[in-house]
């Protein structure tokens, strides 16, 4: 080989470096991004029955569909001040969960179950902050949110 070959290739391979260096960030898994939004005009039944909660509904939305492993719902200020706080809704994957793409506070996810048999999920209090915490195997996301206060009907 000349001289001018092996200085292509040495340049070539540069390249092909310097463009893997940049587009690092693609090899890498993405985590679970969360959205939330509070449905003010949807009447929610939960089993037949009309929720007369203090706050509207919250429906979470996730970036891509994801078999859950485990979701759980907690208080901030509980969290900055207990290393290990209570839990207001705690459901693991109980084998298989079916891959989803969204759910609402308190319902029911195809393939999950609470992590204590029977405990129903805690009602949420109006102007609270609180952090859901969502894992789909290894892929981890987190969301801040603020339950929305029901305002009466005129």
């Amino acid at each position: 080989m000349s001289g001018k070959q092996l200085t292509l290739i040495a340049v070539a391979l540069v390249l092909a470096g310097l463009c893997l260096y940049v587009n690092r960030d693609s090899f890498t898994p993405e985590g679970i991004q969360i959205y939330h939004r509070s449905v003010q005009r949807l009447a929610f039944y939960r089993r037949g029955r009309p929720d007369n909660s203090a706050v509207y509904p919250v429906f979470f939305g996730l970036s891509r569909r994801f078999k859950l492993t485990e979701v759980k719902v907690i208080s901030v200020a509980e969290l900055a001040t207990n290393k290990y706080p209570h839990a207001l809704w705690d459901l693991v994957s109980a084998s298989n969960s079916v891959p989803t793409k969204g759910f609402a506070y308190g319902t029911y996810i195809p393939g999950m179950q609470p992590k204590v048999k029977g405990v129903p999920p805690d009602p949420l209090d109006p102007g609270v902050q609180y952090r859901l915490i969502v894992r789909a195997g290894s892929q981890k996301g987190e969301h801040d949110f603020t339950a929305t206060p029901r305002t009466p009907s005129p």
